[in-house]
C-alpha cells in the first residue's frame, strides 16, 4: 500500500500523524527543476463524487528537495521497509532527466543505509509547455524521449504515470515500457470542471482541474485491466478512487501489483493503514493472499 503523489508531501508533513514505517511506500510530492508557485487559490474543491484540484504542481524545486526534503525522509525511514518513490515533473522533455540526474548526483555523494530513492514516478500527464501544452504522454515520440532520457541517467526502477484520457492507454504503456520504464502508474486525475452556481464561476481559482476520489474508481480499474492484458507481468501501481479494501481489491483483481491511496488519505491520513488491515482480514477469511489475486479477473464469455 502506497500513499499517492501529492498526498504525503515529502513525508515530513505526515510524521507524527501516520506511521510512515508501516506503509508499503510513499510517492513524494512532485519535483521539478525549478521551484513552482502553483495555481491560484482556491486550489481544491469537493463535490458529490470526490474532489477536484488545480494545485499547479507547486513544489520547492530540485535543489531544495535533494538537499533537504529527500534526505530527511530517507533518514526517517532508514530502518524501515517503506519504499520511497520520487514523483518527477517537467515543462520540457529534458527536465525529467535533469531532475533525476540531480537526485542521483546527491545520492552518489551521500552516506548511510539509504542514500537515494527506491524508484521514480514520471508524471507524463503534465503539460509539455514547449509543445503548446499537450501532455507528454499523449505524443508517442515525446513519451518515448522522456522515458529514454531518464533511463539513461539512472538504474533505479521507473514508473510512468499515465492519464486516463489517452486514446490508447495500453499502447502508450507499451511505448513507455519499450523505452525503459519498469512499470506503470494508472491512473492520474480526470480533467473536469466544478461550478459555484451562486457565483456562476469555477470553484477553483485556475478554472478547471483534476478530478479524484470515488468518481474515478471505475476508470482506473478499467485502465489497469486493459494495460495488464496488453503487458502481462509488467508491474502496475493502481491509483484513483481507492478508499476501502474493496476498492483496492478491484484494482488488484484487474491486474495491479501495488495500489496507492490519494484523496481518501487527505481526508483521513491513516486510511491507508486501515485498508491494509482490512485487506489482511478479507484474505484470511477466504484463505487467499493479495499476491494470488493479482490479475485474477474472470471476464464474461
Amino acid at each position: 500500500m502506497l500513499l499517492a503523489a501529492g498526498t504525503a508531501g515529502y513525508g515530513r508533513e505526515l510524521a507524527g500523524v501516520v506511521a510512515l514505517e508501516k506503509l508499503g511506500g510513499i510517492v513524494t510530492k512532485a519535483v521539478s527543476v525549478a521551484p513552482r508557485a502553483g495555481a491560484p487559490s482556491p486550489r481544491v474543491a469537493e463535490f458529490g463524487g470526490g474532489m477536484i484540484n488545480a494545485v499547479g504542481l507547486a513544489n520547492p524545486g530540485l535543489e531544495s528537495v535533494r538537499s533537504e526534503h529527500l534526505p530527511w525522509l530517507l533518514e526517517r525511514l532508514a530502518g524501515a521497509p517503506t519504499r520511497v518513490l520520487v514523483n518527477v515533473v517537467g515543462s520540457a522533455v529534458e527536465d525529467f532527466a535533469a531532475v533525476v540526474a540531480g537526485i542521483e548526483e546527491s545520492a552518489a555523494g551521500a552516506s548511510g543505509p539509504r542514500t537515494g530513492p527506491d524508484a521514480y514516478e514520471l508524471n507524463v500527464s503534465c503539460p509539455n509547455v514547449r509543445a503548446g501544452g499537450m501532455e507528454f504522454g499523449a505524443d508517442p515520440s515525446t513519451l518515448r524521449a522522456v522515458v529514454a532520457g531518464v533511463r539513461a541517467v539512472t538504474r533505479r526502477p521507473l514508473f510512468a504515470k499515465l492519464s486516463p484520457t489517452l486514446a490508447d492507454i495500453a499502447g502508450s504503456a507499451r511505448i513507455a515500457v519499450d523505452a525503459g520504464a519498469d512499470g506503470l502508474t494508472l491512473i492520474n486525475t480526470v480533467p473536469g470542471l466544478v461550478v459555484d452556481v451562486d457565483a456562476r464561476r469555477p470553484a477553483l481559482g485556475f478554472g478547471s482541474g483534476g478530478v479524484s476520489g470515488p468518481a474515478i474508481l471505475p476508470v482506473g480499474v478499467l485502465a489497469t485491466w486493459k494495460v495488464s492484458r496488453a503487458l502481462p507481468g509488467v508491474p502496475i501501481i493502481g491509483v484513483g478512487g481507492i478508499s476501502s479494501a474493496n476498492d483496492a481489491l478491484q484494482y488488484v483483481i484487474a491486474g495491479a501489483t501495488l495500489v496507492a491511496v490519494g484523496t481518501a488519505a487527505m481526508r483521513e491520513p491513516r486510511r491507508a493503514e486501515r485498508i491494509v488491515g482490512d485487506l489482511a482480514d478479507w484474505c484470511a477469511a477466504r484463505g487467499t493472499t493479495v499476491r494470488q489475486l493479482v490479475g485474477s479477473l474472470q471476464w464474461p464469455a
